[in-house]
């Protein structure tokens, strides 16, 4: 059931046991004052059903409590599967991309790991952060391309290099 639904059902049904206990409350008060509660064995009924409704009331006030938490409060299980599912989803990518980097050598994976981090980077910015010879990061990269691990955009005199979406 969802979690709205279940809040004002609990809701509602504390609401119509607190009217009825501090109804059944009302009857014993009155009973008490009728009986001008001397210490006789009727009095010392009459007091532990007062002492029995204040428990009562304690949970009535309990499972109010949960009703409004689970109404305003609490998230849904479509927000926690959808959670779920995107860190799988995460954890997936992250063990194939590890995977991947496990043929390479040194040189493509400090590539491979400047394109994962900076999507869209350029060739010449590639090259500063690799520390890499133009030639080299040429070569990896037509390489990655002929492997369908990236694609190449034209930017200028230059390319931009994106992680290929089957990646």
């Amino acid at each position: 059931m969802e979690n709205k639904k279940l809040g004002y059902l609990i809701l509602s049904f504390s609401v119509v046991a607190s009217i009825l206990a501090f109804g059944f409350m009302g009857v014993i008060g009155k009973q008490t004052t009728a009986l001008q509660c001397y210490p006789t064995s009727e009095c010392q009924r009459v007091e532990s059903l007062l002492g029995l409704s204040h428990i009562a009331v304690g949970l009535i006030a309990f499972i109010g409590a949960l009703g409004v938490y689970l109404l305003f409060f609490s998230t849904s299980e479509e927000a926690i599967l959808k959670r779920l599912e995107d860190e799988k989803n995460m954890k997936i990518e992250e063990d194939k991309f590890s995977l991947i980097l496990k043929a390479m050598d040194d040189n493509e994976i400090k590539v491979i790991t400047a394109i994962k981090e900076q999507d869209g980077i350029t060739q010449s910015t590639l090259r500063f952060r690799t520390d890499l010879s133009k030639a080299k990061i040429s070569q990896v990269l037509s390489d990655f391309e002929r492997k369908h691990l990236i694609k190449r955009e034209s930017k200028g005199k230059t390319y931009a290099v994106y992680l290929a979406e089957s990646f």
